[in-house]
């Protein structure tokens, strides 16, 4: 290893003393200046700070005029020092004058002064400010004193960060690390959000900076980088990761970044420099965040998040960090922020603190999305970059009606949001006023308007709402929250438990439906390159039938003497009801034999997902008790759109005339085989499509309990008569360029109806 001066060991060293003394964060400045411009033997030293208005502002010098400080300014961009901020790379210049970005400012009195070297103060990635030498002689600073004055900004960076400069920073001014910053994203779940953030991936925020003994804290990098290589290497091993895929790509891209000898090298050389070995981690991810973050390819951009993500393990290995001491502080309104995160990961949060959910990734259908709405709370989704923008504890506001998301508001835009939620809860009210109300449209039609449930804690909602029972039942969220799988009694208990407290009411129990993007972290599978059409939900279930009639024996024995409805996932042919059927007489045989009570009345249905089941309409109606649509798997599979890929997931309109026609023929096969039809997808949730539904046919719908009253509400205002003469018509028409959504809004508008 390149042999550094003891300067920058003794400048760390120095400055570690002035961060413990307690001085008023001018003086700190001016002496943590003072201190640079000795040790590096520089007649200037200057820091600049960024301005939440894109404004560098000198806050403290060594050498320039001082009359100058706090009114020395540049812009982002602009000069020496913007370029550097805007650029986030270090400028070493033996003449500065002669360089084309240069910008003199007259009251700083820095015409005399020719070398320059400049570094930006990064804090993941992100320019806070620039940290300046200068001398009158020309000549290049060697690399020792670049890495000595960068080590140094991280020092200036922690002081802007714990909000130590907010005391001398001008009134009417706030730092750019303070501003406020609005963030336009998609509506995925309606609501208003006021809380703070929680970074569902924290950054491990470094604190000790400053070493006492390079060669211990060496040891310390080696060993955590020993133990993390293991770790990608025995990820690697696991028999359930294919020996090729996306997945394993990603994990040899890690290994390939924890072998990387230069990675090691900046990490020791910021160590001999004086930093603390996590501190060294943080200085090398941030410069090279600072660097990839200017980069326009997307692959080179991905493996800026692999490569963060891996400083973050190695960071973690090093502080002993934990998700579950991040837990330990979690707000009570809480708005969890993610690149993107699974509806287990989610469900793991303690669902009375959680306001909102922001997501840069994912799509308004993806299982977290659907999970969210059904747990009450908004969603923003394609919120780019909110995660980088916003630290743990900022307060934060979520609007999930516009899709909005606004870090740190400023006074006005918080009374202004207080008191739309206001409003909102007013709204909730007159909502709440018609759950006694009977779900009855003005010609007559009676209608059935369930809710969508997978936990206990979603049971008192079934009260709450007014709905008509439980449509849909996901007894896969009860293995996806658990550590293990749930033994058979275990089941049962739960099963028991959701049956009582629905107190009578209907609820539809829908068979585990695992695999695809729904993971539970105990069942192996192996990767596959389309699981939304793979090994999931009943095609799993029939090769595992162990499984299978576990959780049927759990439900039989949990309903003994009541009713039991149960519907089975993803079914594409009808001999795989049959199949479920036979395994069912084996329970049901077991069962009596050892003298437990049956269930008095035994349903049995399936979901119409799949649209190979289309064309096998009257000889699924024949086998079955009832069908329920899922309309969100449906509308993918026949319109060939991944619901978890926002860029094709909207193109598509669930409300267009070839969707509408073939939920049509379902209802229609329903009527002509006399069997009842439901569906408990997204659509039923959105007052206007299921006004759609009931106009094609639809009696029976089930939704998130929060869309219970805006749907009865439009449903007390609507002539379904009406409505289906102008929209079958409308079905049938095969003019282009007529809009059925437009339609449905037009007639809602001219009868005053609600949506």
């Amino acid at each position: 290893m390149r042999d550094l001066s003891a300067g920058p060991r003794v400048l760390l060293k120095r400055l570690r003393e002035l961060m413990a003394e307690p001085l008023e964060p001018q003086e700190r400045l001016d002496r943590i200046v003072r201190q640079i411009a000795n040790n590096m033997v520089a007649e200037v030293c200057s820091v600049y700070v960024l301005r939440s208005d894109g404004v560098l502002e000198l806050y403290a010098t060594e050498g320039l005029n001082k009359d100058a400080v706090h009114l020395a300014q540049l812009k982002m961009g602009q000069g020496l020092v913007g370029t550097i901020a805007a650029s986030a790379q270090s400028l070493n210049l033996s003449d500065a004058q002669a360089h084309p970005a240069f910008r003199y400012l007259p009251e700083t009195g820095e015409e005399i002064y020719h070398s320059f070297l400049g570094v930006p103060i990064l804090r993941a990635g992100r320019s806070l400010g620039v940290l300046v030498v200068q001398n009158k002689a020309q000549r290049n600073y060697r690399e020792d004193e670049l890495e000595a004055l960068e080590t140094t900004a991280m020092v200036i960076a922690e002081m802007i960060a714990t909000g130590e400069l907010k005391k001398i920073t001008r009134p009417g001014l706030e730092l750019d690390l303070t501003r406020p910053v609005s963030i336009d994203g998609d509506s995925y779940s309606e609501g208003i959000g006021l809380g703070y953030v929680v970074l569902h991936e924290p950054r491990i925020v470094v604190t000790n900076l400053l070493n006492e003994d390079s060669e211990t804290e060496i040891r310390r990098l080696a060993t955590a980088l020993g133990s993390l290589r293991i770790s990608i290497d025995d990820m690697l091993s696991r028999r359930e990761i294919s020996m090729e895929g996306e997945h394993r790509d990603v994990l040899e891209t890690y290994r390939m970044f924890a072998h990387d000898q230069g990675w090691v090298r900046r990490m020791e050389e910021a160590i001999h420099n004086g930093l603390t070995a996590e501190a060294a981690v943080e200085k090398v991810q941030s410069d090279t965040k600072a660097r990839m973050m200017r980069l326009t390819d997307p692959y080179l951009r991905e493996r800026m998040h692999d490569f963060d993500d891996l400083a973050n393990r190695l960071l973690r290995q090093l502080t002993g960090f934990s998700p579950h001491s991040a837990a330990e502080g979690f707000p009570n309104d809480a708005i969890v922020f993610a690149r993107a995160m699974g509806a287990a990961e989610l469900l793991d949060y303690p669902r009375a603190n959680l306001r909102g959910l922001v997501l840069e990734e994912g799509a308004v259908t993806s299982h977290v999305v659907i999970v969210a709405r059904a747990m009450g709370i908004a969603v923003v989704g394609q919120a780019a970059g909110a995660v980088a923008l916003a630290e743990n504890g900022d307060p934060v506001i979520i609007d999930g009606d516009d899709g909005k998301v606004h870090v740190r508001p400023v006074a006005d835009l918080q009374k202004a949001y207080e008191e739309k939620v206001k409003l909102r809860a007013k709204r909730q009210e007159q909502f709440r006023a018609l759950r006694d109300v009977e779900p009855v449209t003005k010609d007559g039609h009676r209608i059935k308007l369930q809710m969508n449930a997978g936990l206990l804690v979603d049971l008192p909602q079934l009260a709450d709402s007014g709905a008509d029972g439980i449509g849909l039942f996901r007894t896969e969220l009860q293995f996806m929250i658990s550590s293990t799988m749930p033994k058979g009694e275990e089941q049962e208990s739960f099963y028991r438990s959701v049956l009582k407290q629905a107190a009578g009411s209907p609820v539809t129990f829908r068979t585990l439906d695992i695999g695809g993007d729904k993971v539970v972290p105990y069942f192996r599978s192996q990767e596959e390159e389309n699981p939304a059409l793979g090994w999931r939900a009943i095609r799993l279930s029939l090769d595992r039938p162990g499984l299978l009639r576990t959780q049927l024996r759990a439900l039989l024995k949990a309903a003994s003497g009541a009713e039991l409805k149960m519907m089975l996932p993803m079914v594409t042919e009808v001999w795989e009801i049959r199949a479920v059927r036979e395994l069912m007489q084996k329970e049901i045989q077991h069962i009596s034999k050892f003298g437990h009570q049956l269930p008095k009345k035994l349903q049995f249905g399936a979901m119409l997902e799949v649209p190979a089941l289309l064309w096998q309409l009257d000889e699924l109606m024949d086998e079955v008790d009832f069908v329920s649509v899922g309309s969100n798997d449906l509308f993918q599979f026949s319109m060939a759109v991944d619901r978890g890929n926002a860029r094709v997931s909207d193109r598509f309109d669930v409300l267009g005339r070839p969707f509408l026609r073939i939920l049509r023929d379902i209802v229609r096969a329903g009527e002509r085989n006399k069997t009842p039809v439901t569906l408990c997808g997204e659509m039923a949730s959105k007052p206007l499509s299921a006004m759609a539904l009931l106009g094609i046919g639809f009696r029976s719908i089930s939704m998130s309990p929060t869309a219970i009253g805006p749907v009865k509400a439009m449903l007390l205002g609507l002539d379904i008569g009406q409505l289906s003469e102008v929209l079958m018509a409308a079905l049938d028409d095969d003019t282009p360029g007529v809009s059925v959504r437009d339609l449905l809004l037009r007639h809602a508008e001219e009868h005053n109806i609600p949506v």
